[in-house]
């Protein structure tokens, strides 16, 4: 073969190497193009599902305040409930408020059970001493001479276990108060930490007040249905 027909066909061949390379090009680029433009309109729609999502919530909390006595509605302002909204979107605080309404509940049961353990074993305290009561009384039916005696150390003996019975009943209840306001303040700990606006550690009654009803609101929003 003449060496310029070899030169035309290594010429043509480097030429269609290149068409191959810059279509391969080419095709990369509008499939990119394709992907970013599909990853940009997904973007877009998930922003506007949020948006509604947000604006559902917001609307929601914004007709449950209304429902709150006049002192509390003046402590739950637009920023607030525009913040509780976006707080909930994910779902998270949802989750973490669940959490701790069972750990709540399984707590406020065992603390239940406590008392009502005390106060069975009271009751049987006073029941046994009736009865042994009962007895020394009646052992005076044939010496009448002692009743007195027998009476008033009757009378010292329940004075004393009525007084201990409840100063004991007094030191679990208190005992109850302080695990309970333990909790409160690990509830509002966690739910600061989780970013849930209207939540921070605080003894004031009206501030936990206000806490509850928030968490109110979420709960009942956590059963509402989405609109489609």
């Amino acid at each position: 073969m003449p060496s310029d027909i070899k030169y035309i066909s290594i010429k043509l061949t480097i030429t269609s190497k290149l068409q191959e390379f810059s279509f391969s090009k080419e095709c990369s680029f509008i499939l990119g193009y394709s992907a970013m433009e599909d990853s940009y309109a997904s973007e877009i729609e998930r922003k506007e599902l949020l948006q509604k999502k947000h604006y559902f919530f917001l609307n929601e909390l914004q007709q449950m305040a209304r429902e709150l006595p006049s002192k509390y509605q003046q402590r739950v302002p637009y920023d607030l409930l525009s913040g509780l909204a976006h707080a909930l979107l994910d779902g998270t605080v949802f989750e973490i408020v669940q959490g701790l309404s069972e750990v709540q509940h399984l707590e406020e049961k065992s603390l239940f059970n406590q008392r009502v353990k005390q106060t069975n074993d009271h009751k049987a305290q006073k029941h046994e001493m009736t009865k042994k009561h009962k007895e020394l009384l009646q052992a005076c039916e044939n010496k009448p001479h002692n009743l007195p005696l027998v009476q008033a150390q009757v009378d010292r003996e329940r004075e004393i276990m009525n007084k201990r019975i409840e100063e004991e009943s007094k030191k679990k209840d208190i005992k109850t108060i302080m695990e309970l306001d333990q909790k409160v303040m690990d509830q509002q700990v966690t739910l600061e930490k989780a970013g849930v606006p209207g939540f921070y550690v605080t003894n004031n009654p009206a501030e936990i007040r206000l806490q509850i009803y928030l968490l109110e609101f979420i709960v009942r929003l956590r059963n509402t249905e989405l609109p489609t």
